[in-house]
């Protein structure tokens, strides 16, 4: 079973990457990248998964719109849950300039037989596809009282709060279920993450960002192996099939 995490650039961005494979009880990291356009993603996703293979593809960005104006009710129950730990996420509705994109993600990812699953039977082989949202997984995978706040502000600033969220990852997900399997990081670095992704502190913002984008979706994709692994016993689904849905995991 693969675990693809696409935190898709809504818009004009490039979108991060991350294929995970289950083998011998544990997620192995097999590779992180960036793409530009659907059809790249799209290619990208190809030449991870076979047309036959089972997967999930979690995807950072509303895939399922139906209302015209407002939000979703999927939206507005992230900032009831997780409101006060500022990780509300974006209101999606189809005026938006994003939504024909994000949109047709999902649909395209459905012609390839990959089918929304806001419910699961758990550890159950598939063809699946989710929405996610790493803020608020964050906060409850590795136990904080705000998100970290990697994304906006000063350079040194974010500096710091990416590699706060680098040493969460190596931390915690190791020592989670499913576990994530992680080299050893060596010398001052929080280390490479396999050798997939460079950690070196990024010196500008562009590289902030591309760094920012693979480490995205590597959460997305370790958020949809764990709703595979263990379905609704340890995940909160916001929303439905119809209006849009959110999968969040949960600890006990």
């Amino acid at each position: 079973m693969k675990f693809i995490g696409i935190d898709l650039g809504w818009s004009s961005g490039a979108s991060g990457l991350c294929c995970l494979n289950w083998e011998n009880n544990r997620l192995e990291l097999i590779e992180c990248d960036r793409q530009q356009s659907l059809n790249d993603i799209l290619t990208w996703v190809e030449t991870q998964i076979s047309p036959t293979e089972p997967a999930i593809i979690a995807v950072d960005a509303p895939t399922i719109i139906a209302n015209a104006t407002g939000m979703r009710e999927a939206d507005k129950l992230t900032h009831k849950h997780f409101g006060r730990y500022h990780a509300g996420c974006y209101p999606a509705n189809l005026s938006r300039p994003f939504a024909q994109k994000t949109v047709e993600l999902g649909l395209s990812l459905e012609a390839r037989e990959f089918a929304h699953a806001p419910t699961i039977e758990a550890q159950k082989l598939g063809r699946y596809q989710i929405e996610v949202y790493p803020h608020p997984a964050t906060i409850n995978l590795f136990k904080l009282d705000r998100i970290i706040k990697y994304k906006k502000g000063k350079l040194a600033e974010r500096q710091l709060e990416l590699m706060k969220l680098c040493q969460y990852i190596r931390d915690i997900l190791p020592n989670l279920e499913p576990s994530l399997n992680l080299p050893s990081s060596t010398g001052k670095m929080p280390g490479s993450l396999g050798g997939l992704i460079p950690l070196e502190i990024p010196t500008s913002i562009a590289t902030l960002k591309a760094l920012e984008d693979q480490l995205d979706a590597l959460l997305c994709a370790y958020i949809g192996a764990h709703w595979w692994y263990w379905g609704i016993e340890r995940n909160l689904v916001l929303g439905d099939r119809t209006t849009g849905y959110i999968v969040i995991p949960q600890l006990p």
